[in-house]
């Protein structure tokens, strides 16, 4: 595979695994740069705020700034602001609130309900909740609808589920606003000012990943770390152009 102008490189799963490095990561992401690759990393986590997410890289000895980091609650954020959404209902981890910043949180009678994921914080009465203000008239924003992620106990829901049970209870249609949406992919290749065939984007969910990013038309590698299962690759409507095992194979994939 040619080597690109950049690279879209997802977080867990493809460079750590919760608290574990995946091996080689570190100098991987180093001769990318080192070769004049530019590297954004692309997350849907919603746990974490931006600035957490650049501390956690550089203490696994990966150089980040906030601006390398892009997630869904912060291109939700941008999504509301430009929406003129400022009253919200927040279904989000407690330190990801940071990144809602400005906004007035209102249970009562909110113009948006976002949804992240709250693991084991869903409850009958939380679900019910974001139910109720939805069908009070409130726009239902989803940051991103992943099924599952890998957990070091083993697979977990991740926050589609829940977005799913919300749209079906309510037959309101959510707002998508992280992976695999157009606008995160545009917005993400925007940042790096290069032409989207000179991107390639790397993950290890191949629907979330590589489909959504070659919608616009970059190129996508799926690792087989993280959520990857045996078989992904085949079950998806855009193959992705190579499959790796690891993050630490990109620059041999490059040839560099």
């Amino acid at each position: 595979m040619r080597p690109p102008a950049a690279v879209l490189l997802d977080l867990d799963g493809t460079v750590y695994q919760e608290a574990a490095l995946i091996p080689g990561a570190p100098e991987a992401i180093a001769r990318l740069r080192a070769a004049g690759v530019r590297v954004r990393f692309v997350t849907n986590t919603t746990r974490l705020p931006r600035s957490a997410l650049r501390d956690k890289l550089v203490a696994f000895g990966i150089p980040a700034d906030v601006a390398d980091v892009q997630t869904a609650p912060a291109a939700a954020a941008g999504w509301l602001r430009h929406g003129g959404i400022r009253r919200i209902a927040l279904y989000v981890a407690e330190a990801t609130r940071e990144d809602f910043e400005g906004f007035a949180l209102d249970d009562a009678a909110p113009e948006g309900v976002v949804i992240g994921d709250l693991g084991a914080d869903w409850t009958y009465q939380r679900l019910n909740g974001a139910f109720r203000q939805v069908l009070g008239g409130a726009r239902l924003i989803a940051l991103q609808r992943n099924r599952y992620w890998q957990t070091a106990g083993g697979l977990a829901l991740d926050a589609g589920p829940f977005v799913a049970a919300l749209e079906y209870a309510t037959g309101t249609p959510a707002t998508l606003v992280g992976k695999p949406s157009r606008p995160f992919f545009e917005a993400a290749v925007l940042a790096l000012g290069c032409a989207p065939g000179d991107v390639v984007a790397v993950g290890d969910d191949v629907t979330t990943d590589v489909v959504g990013a070659r919608g616009i038309g970059c190129r996508g590698v799926l690792v087989r770390t993280g959520k990857y299962r045996a078989g992904d690759e085949a079950a998806s409507d855009a193959r992705p152009d190579a499959v790796v095992d690891s993050v630490a194979d990109l620059p041999g994939l490059f040839e560099i």
